[in-house]
């Protein structure tokens, strides 16, 4: 796929599934209207506001690996030719789940919604879900013992320490 095809594509995914998900439902269920008197929060909303930048930050650097390194999009529909296995996902396997989950919680603590709480709780699990029955087997049976080899060296929700290698058998 070609560079600017596949960056359209990102882009174009990274609006209908992480924006929906991390941005439209979030808004639908508090309004983005915080809760409590904002000195209380002062802590959280800080700690919200760290892990919304850092979920972003996360978020468009995935997608952008996968135009770069993989020559397609995170979306199934218009899958990468190459397994991405560089940047962060040298450190863990599903990095654009974890900067999702940290979009969700940094809103819930800026704005002081339990609610949101609980819808990440429920993201968390329909993402493991997803990631057990359908990404991990698709990616063995596209990229064989490529991607057996990398899901064996790299966690897939808690990162590693140090940077895994491509080429090297280690475990993580």
């Amino acid at each position: 796929m070609r560079t600017a095809r596949a960056a359209a594509g990102s882009a174009v995914f990274l609006v209908l599934a992480p924006g929906v998900v991390a941005c439209l439902v979030p808004w639908l269920l508090t309004g983005w209207q915080a809760r409590g008197p904002l000195p209380y929060w002062v802590p959280l909303w800080i700690g919200g506001l760290i892990l919304l930048a850092a979920g972003a930050l996360v978020l468009v650097q995935a997608f952008a690996r996968f135009v770069v390194e993989g020559h397609g999009t995170p979306a199934p529909v218009a899958p990468t030719e190459r397994l991405v296995v560089g940047g962060l996902y040298r450190y863990v396997r599903n990095p654009m789940y974890l900067a999702v989950a940290a979009i969700i919680l940094g809103q819930a603590l800026a704005l002081g919604q339990v609610i949101l709480l609980s819808y990440a709780a429920a993201f968390a699990v329909a993402v493991a879900a997803f990631v057990r029955w359908y990404e991990e087997p698709t990616l063995s049976r596209r990229f064989g013992e490529e991607y057996e080899a990398y899901r064996r060296s790299v966690p897939a929700w808690w990162p590693r320490r140090d940077a895994w290698q491509p080429g090297t058998m280690e475990h993580s």
